[in-house]
C-alpha cells in the first residue's frame, strides 16, 4: 500500500513540474510538424526518391498512405464529461476479458458483478450504440476492442436504464483483403492456478464486402473466496456464525464466437448482420465451512458442492444505416435477438456436527432457465445546420424468462432421493417496453452549445412465481426523462459544462426471480419479486483546461436498489437478497490530468465520493458518513526499438455510507511488451495486482445482526501473452495519423 500512494504522489508531483512544460513543447512541435507535412503532402508529388516503404506500387509512384506514428494516449476528456478511453497499444489490451479491462479504465469500478462509474453508480453497456446485457458483455473478445466512451451524462437518445453510459467500439477496417491475429494468454496465480485462453481473429474485405469472425476458448482453473461473520450479541438470542466458502473453479469450456457479414453502400451507410454468443461450461466445487456457536451450544457444518453448470448464450444483430442529405443526417434501424439457455445439476453433500453427533444428508439441484429477448429501435438524425442538430427515435422491447429449480433430497446412503417441495419452485416473468425520446442540441452565441431532451418510456410487466406460495400480478408504469446539458467555451484552452441527468434502474431478472440458490445449510441466496426499479436525478459542473479535467456532482437516489443478508425462518439461518432501501445521496468531486512526452504516457485521476443512504424499514443500524477517495495512475514508458513498460496503479479508501461500511482495497500492475518481426509478433508480461490488495470486505447492522465480509478474487497472477498478426490486406488511398484518432461514432 505505502508503495502504491508514493507512486501515485511522485506522479502528481512530476506532472505539476517542469515536466509539463517539457511535454507542452514537445507538442506543439509535434503538432506543428503534423500540420506542416499534410500541407506538404497536399501540394507535393512524391518524387523517384522516397523510399519504398510508403510507395504502393514500385511501378507507380503515386503515394498511398502516410503513418505518422506515436504513443496511443489513454484518455481523451470530452467538454460534456464524457471520457474516450484507447485500448490500441496499452496495458487495456492485454486485459483476458472485457470484465478485466474495464476492471483497469480510470474512475470505473468492476466487483460483484456490477460495472460502475464512481460518482455515479451502475452503469449499462453498449456495444457500438446498441445496448447489450450482461451476458453479452462478456461474449466480447478484447482483441477486437479499439475504445472506450465512458459517458457519465448520457443523453435521451440512450435508454434511460443505467445511471450512466458505456460504449464499446469494436475495431473498423478500412483495409482490402485479409487480417487476422492469434493470441494465446497462459495465467498462473498461486490463489487460483493456471488457465489459458486463446483467442483466433480473422477478418476478409473486399470492396464493399467485409466479413469477421471470432472465436476464443479459456480453459483451467479460477476462484472466489468468500469469509463471512455473522453475529447477535444480544445475550437472549446469542448466536455467532463463521462461514467460509470457496469456489473452486473448473473452465470446462469458456468460449465466445462471433461470425458478422456487412455491405458498405458508402463510408457511412451500411447494412450488417451478425452473429456472435459464448458458452459456460463450468464444473469444480464450491467448499462451505460455518462454524455455528448459539445458547444451545457448538455445531459444525461441512457442504461440499459438485458443480455442473452449463450456460448457452447466443446473439443476432440485423442493422441498417444510411447518410439521408448532403448535410449528414441519418437514419439507423436496428433490432436484436438474444436468447439464454442455462442448466445446473449440482449434487450436494452435507455433513454437521451438532453436540457430537455427526449427521449426513444429499441433496440434488437441477435448474433450467431459458431467457428470450427481441428489440427493435430505430432513430433519425436531422442535421439542421452545422452546429444543430434534432434526434428523434423508438425502441421497443419484449422479454420472455421461464425457470424451474427442482431440490431432491436424501438422508440415506441408497440415494433414493425425493422431491423436496419447500426449495423447489417455478418462475415466469414477461416484460413490455416501449420507448420514444427526442434530442435537440445547437448553439447559444459564439461560445455556448446546448442539448435538450427528454425520454418516455411504458413498461408492463406480469409475474408469476410459486417459491413460498403462489405470488401473481401484473404492473404497468410510464416514465418520463428530462435532460439537460450546456458547454461552455471560454477559450481554445479553457472550457466547462453542466448537465442534468434523470435515469432509472430496473431489477435484474434473476434479482426478481425468488428460486434458491444453495450456499450451506443455512445461507441461500433468494431473489425479491417485490423489487422496485430505482430512479436517478444526477447534477453536474466541470471544467476542462487544457488537459486538466475538474467536475463536482451531485445525485440524488430514489429506492436504491441494494443487498443485504436478512435472517430466515430459523434463528441460524439467513438470506441473502436485493431489496429498496428508502433514498440516497452521492456527492462526488474528481480532478484528472494527462500528458505525453516522447517516451513517457500518463493518465492521473483523484476522486471524492461522499454517499449517504438512507432506510427506515429494514432497521439498519446508522453509521457515521464519511469520504472515500480514490486515487489512480496509468504509465507506459517506451525504450525505443527495445520495449514497453507499462504500470497501473490506484487505490479505492475506505468508506461509512450511513448503513454499514467498505474497506479499502488496491492495485498494482506491472506490463512488459516487446514486438518482433517487424510488429507481426508481439510478447507481453505481465503482473496483475502484485501486492493481492484487490478484496471486496466491509460490514454492516441490520435486524440486530453484525455482518462482516471479506471476498477475495482471482486478480493476483502472472500472465504472458502472444500475438500473431497476419494477413495480406491492402490499404485504400488515405491520409492517417495514429495518435487520438477518432472514429465513426454508431451509437445511437
Amino acid at each position: 500500500m505505502k508503495f502504491l500512494i508514493v507512486v501515485v504522489i511522485s506522479i502528481y508531483c512530476l506532472i505539476f513540474s517542469s515536466i509539463e512544460v517539457k511535454a507542452q513543447a514537445v507538442k506543439n512541435n509535434r503538432d506543428k510538424s503534423y500540420v506542416e507535412e499534410d500541407k506538404l503532402l497536399e501540394k507535393t508529388t512524391l518524387p523517384q526518391s522516397v523510399p519504398d516503404s510508403i510507395i504502393k506500387d514500385q511501378d507507380n509512384n503515386q503515394l498511398n498512405e502516410v503513418v505518422i506514428k506515436s504513443n496511443p494516449s489513454l484518455l481523451k476528456y470530452g467538454a460534456n464529461g464524457t471520457i474516450d478511453v484507447n485500448v490500441n497499444g496499452t496495458v487495456l489490451a492485454t486485459s483476458s476479458s472485457v470484465n478485466e479491462l474495464l476492471s483497469r479504465v480510470p474512475n470505473l469500478v468492476v466487483a460483484e458483478g456490477q460495472i460502475s462509474v464512481l460518482g455515479k453508480g451502475e452503469a449499462i453497456i453498449y456495444l457500438n450504440g446498441i445496448l447489450i446485457n450482461y451476458e453479452r458483455f462478456a461474449a466480447i473478445p478484447v482483441s477486437q476492442i479499439a475504445k472506450i466512451e465512458v459517458i457519465s451524462n448520457p443523453s435521451s437518445k440512450y435508454d434511460a436504464e443505467g445511471k450512466a453510459v458505456i460504449n464499446i467500439i469494436t475495431k473498423k477496417s478500412n483495409e482490402n483483403g485479409i487480417m487476422g491475429t492469434a493470441n494465446q494468454h497462459v495465467t498462473v496465480s498461486k490463489f487460483a492456478g493456471t488457465s489459458t485462453n486463446t483467442l483466433f481473429d480473422f477478418n476478409y474485405t473486399k470492396g464493399n464486402f467485409s466479413f469477421i469472425s471470432n472465436y476464443g476458448l479459456q480453459l483451467g482453473k479460477g476462484r472466489e473466496l468468500l469469509y463471512t461473520i455473522r453475529t447477535r450479541p444480544n445475550p437472549d438470542m446469542y448466536m455467532k456464525s463463521v462461514l467460509t466458502t470457496d469456489w473452486l473453479r473448473e473452465f470446462n469450456n469458456y468460449s465466445n464466437f462471433g461470425l458478422g457479414l456487412q455491405y458498405s453502400f458508402s463510408e457511412k451507410s451500411y447494412i450488417s448482420l451478425a452473429y456472435s454468443g459464448n458458452i459456460e461450461d463450468l464444473g469444480g466445487t464450491v467448499e462451505s465451512r460455518n462454524s455455528i456457536t448459539n445458547n444451545s451450544g457448538n455445531s459444525f457444518y461441512a457442504t461440499d458442492i459438485a458443480k455442473n453448470d452449463v450456460l448457452l448464450n447466443q446473439f443476432i444483430n440485423l442493422n441498417f444505416n444510411a447518410i439521408t442529405d448532403p448535410k449528414g443526417s441519418s437514419l439507423f434501424i436496428g433490432t436484436q435477438y438474444s436468447n439464454y439457455n442455462g442448466k445446473v445439476g449440482d449434487f450436494i453433500e452435507e455433513n454437521s456436527i451438532i453436540n457430537e453427533t455427526d449427521g449426513k444428508r444429499y441433496l440434488k439441484n437441477d435448474v433450467g432457465n431459458t431467457i428470450n429477448i427481441m428489440a427493435i429501435q430505430a432513430d433519425y438524425s436531422k442535421k439542421i445546420a452545422e452546429n444543430t442538430k434534432l434526434d428523434l427515435g423508438a425502441k421497443y422491447s419484449y422479454a420472455d424468462i421461464k425457470s424451474g429449480t427442482d431440490f431432491f433430497t436424501t438422508d440415506a446412503d441408497d440415494m433414493n432421493f425425493e422431491f423436496d417441495d419447500n426449495l423447489s419452485s417455478d418462475f415466469t416473468y414477461n416484460e413490455k417496453i416501449a420507448a420514444a425520446y427526442f434530442n435537440f442540441g445547437s448553439t447559444l452565441g459564439k461560445n455556448i452549445n446546448f442539448s435538450v431532451g427528454a425520454r418516455a418510456e411504458r413498461t408492463s410487466y406480469n409475474l408469476y412465481t410459486n417459491a413460498n406460495g403462489i405470488q401473481n400480478f401484473e404492473k404497468s408504469y410510464g416514465n418520463f426523462f428530462p435532460n439537460l446539458l450546456l458547454n461552455f467555451d471560454f477559450s481554445d484552452d479553457w472550457k466547462g459544462h453542466f448537465s442534468y441527468v434523470s435515469r432509472i434502474t430496473r431489477p435484474r431478472y434473476q434479482a426478481l426471480n425468488p428460486f434458491v440458490v444453495y450456499q450451506d445449510p443455512f445461507t441461500t441466496i433468494e431473489g425479491n419479486p417485490n423489487l422496485l426499479p430505482e430512479k436517478t436525478h444526477a447534477f453536474e459542473i466541470g471544467t476542462m483546461y487544457k488537459k486538466l479535467d475538474f467536475k463536482i456532482g451531485y445525485t440524488f437516489r430514489i429506492d436504491p436498489i441494494s443487498a443485504a443478508a436478512l435472517q430466515g425462518d430459523t434463528p441460524n439461518s439467513y438470506v441473502l437478497r436485493a431489496l429498496n432501501l428508502e433514498k440516497g445521496h452521492v456527492f462526488f468531486s474528481s480532478l484528472s490530468r494527462s500528458f505525453n512526452v516522447k517516451w513517457w504516457n500518463s493518465t492521473n485521476t483523484v476522486s471524492m465520493n461522499l454517499t449517504k443512504s438512507i432506510d427506515n424499514f429494514y432497521s439498519f443500524e446508522m453509521s457515521p458518513v464519511k469520504p472515500q477517495f480514490y486515487l489512480y495512475s496509468n504509465n507506459t514508458f517506451t525504450v525505443p526499438k527495445l520495449f514497453k513498460l507499462q504500470l497501473l496503479a490506484w487505490y479505492l479508501g475506505d468508506r461509512s455510507y450511513g448503513l454499514g461500511s467498505d474497506n479499502s482495497r488496491s492495485t498494482v500492475t506491472l506490463g512488459i511488451e516487446r514486438n518482433f518481426f517487424k510488429d507481426a509478433l508481439k510478447l507481453n508480461f505481465t503482473a496483475n495486482d502484485i501486492f493481492h490488495k484487490f478484496m471486496v470486505s466491509g460490514n454492516y447492522e441490520v435486524g440486530q445482526t453484525q455482518i462482516y465480509y471479506h471476498r477475495t478474487y482471482t486478480t493476483n497472477y502472472f500472465k504472458l501473452i502472444a500475438t500473431y498478426s497476419f494477413g495480406n490486406s491492402k490499404k485504400t488511398t488515405y491520409k492517417k495519423t495514429e495518435i487520438e484518432q477518432s472514429e465513426n461514432s454508431r451509437a445511437r
